[in-house]
């Protein structure tokens, strides 16, 4: 382990990120898998040596793979977890049973890596990206740990995203839906067969609810690399829900048995759906012996698990201790102030299904930044008929809608009395709070709130102003804590 010297840790750490945050950004897709090839081998492959679940998805992809890892970590396995994008720290992408890589191993890692980073650079024709950078650290940082199992979220599509160079024992496939259309195809048809791609011969493929079109493509690729399949709705799913104080009481049925009286922390029948896929695909890893499907063949066990159904105790103990940050996160109280990751219709959708069904508020007043290359009037659509005003605003990424331009869409939308703009995120909130205040004053109290969505920058920054002081994974705050304006207005421009 390195040891920094007095007063260099955090500096040093602050070059690694910039060295890393000044390559070809994760949105400016280069498609092979060439460089992140020639890089692992280099690294001796460190991607084969542990078993590896997969998961890919329009949404839903972060909360699926959390509660995978949960529910391994549950079973005494240990271990790795890789998600994108992160909230606060890119430490937080690559997860050691749960717990993001140390600053000091961090830097570590890098240093150990760079040689071969550049070796990579000097003999192919584009540098390797802040992605694939990443990649490489994650699957080196899980074979040095080493991990049981490594819970792997795709970053962008599948067939050409940097993590397709593992092979997932079990492919988990979320809800398909339109966005990234300009890297990944303008149909459900084509974005499907991008996220097909992560189905490798013999793996299970754990399929969410789809649309027709996509369960179409994703089927006949399992078909043709034989894969064993598992459809939610039909060899697995939800049959029971119902509210719960901070989250839903839920009935999965699974491939091996039927899980009940599951506490979820978490909100809206989206995620009652994500947990029947992750608790399926752990189902399909820990080995059940009977086919999933007609004519399937059995299943592999994975390490230390057996071939029956799950323990109910340790299903339910793994639930409970789910938790996603920047998915109707709440920050504050008094008014409720509420963070979402939500970044296209299709996510937004369910956010505000939700939303509404969970929280009985008579006034949401929203905040909104957005990624200019994302589809925002149709995020906006979603919002309309829940928001009663809404605050537009920019993002802390360079790739954040300019204020006056979203604020032309938003009035178009939203019509010009409910719409207001603020250059700054903090003085965005600010306002949106204020006119909860102001609703509370005039009607009955604790009934207004404010949501702040629309990009996992716009949630991160959220967290970075009103839960600075409180880690990605600690509970929401309990009634009582104070929250009303208590947050530093810090420059994330």
């Amino acid at each position: 382990m390195t040891v920094f010297p007095a007063g260099t840790g955090d500096e040093r750490l602050r070059e690694v990120e910039r060295e890393i945050f000044a390559r070809r950004p994760e949105h400016k897709i280069d498609p092979t898998l060439d460089r992140i090839a020639m890089l692992t081998s280099l690294l001796g492959d460190p991607q084969r040596s542990f078993p590896v679940v997969h998961v890919a998805g329009t949404n839903g992809k972060t909360s699926m793979t959390r509660m995978i890892d949960s529910l391994l970590r549950e079973r005494g396995l240990r271990t790795g977890r890789f998600t994108s994008p992160h909230l606060a720290s890119v430490r937080e992408r690559i997860c050691v049973d749960g717990v993001p890589l140390p600053a000091e191993r961090f830097v570590e890692l890098y240093d150990e890596i760079l040689p071969y980073i550049l070796l990579v650079d000097g003999r192919q024709p584009a540098p390797l990206s802040f992605f694939e950078v990443l990649t490489g650290m994650m699957f080196a940082a899980f074979a040095d740990a080493p991990v049981d199992v490594a819970v792997v979220e795709v970053g962008l599509g599948g067939r050409w995203d940097a993590t397709n160079v593992a092979d997932g024992a079990v492919a988990v496939i979320g809800p398909v839906a339109m966005d990234h259309v300009q890297w990944l195809g303008d149909t459900i048809e084509k974005i499907a067969a991008e996220k097909a791609g992560i189905i490798k011969p013999g793996a299970v493929a754990i399929l969410a609810q789809q649309q027709v079109a996509a369960a179409e493509v994703l089927l006949a690729h399992a078909a043709s690399v034989g894969a064993t399949v598992a459809r939610e709705g039909i060899e697995f799913g939800v049959v029971g829900r119902e509210m719960a104080v901070g989250g839903q009481q839920i009935v999965i049925k699974g491939l091996r048995g039927t899980y009940a009286d599951v506490y979820l922390p978490l909100f809206g029948a989206h995620q009652a759906g994500n947990a029947a896929c992750a608790l399926a695909a752990v189902e399909a890893f820990a080995g059940a012996s009977e086919s999933a499907g007609p004519g399937a063949g059995s299943l592999t066990l994975g390490p230390g698990l057996g071939s029956g159904m799950l323990d109910p105790g340790l299903v339910r103990d793994g639930f409970a201790k789910v938790s996603s940050p920047g998915r109707l996160e709440l920050l504050r109280r008094s008014p409720a102030v509420l963070a979402d990751a939500a970044h296209n219709p299709a996510g937004m959708a369910v956010t505000m299904e939700a939303l509404t069904e969970t929280f009985g508020f008579d006034r949401i007043i929203g905040v909104f930044a957005v990624s200019e290359d994302k589809d925002v009037t149709g995020l906006l659509a979603e919002l309309e008929p829940v928001l009663s005003d809404i605050v537009v605003t920019a993002n802390s990424s360079p790739r954040s809608m300019p204020v006056d331009s979203l604020a032309v869409i938003a009035r178009e939308v939203f019509g010009e009395d409910r719409v207001l703009a603020e250059n700054r995120l903090d003085d965005a909130i600010e306002a949106a709070v204020s006119l909860a205040d102001e609703s509370d004053r005039t009607g009955v109290p604790g009934r207004s709130a404010v949501l702040i969505t629309g990009s996992v920058v716009t949630a991160g920054d959220a967290r970075r102003l009103l839960a600075a002081d409180r880690p990605a994974d600690a509970p929401p705050p309990a009634p009582g804590m104070p929250a009303r304006h208590s947050y530093t207005a810090g420059d994330l421009s």
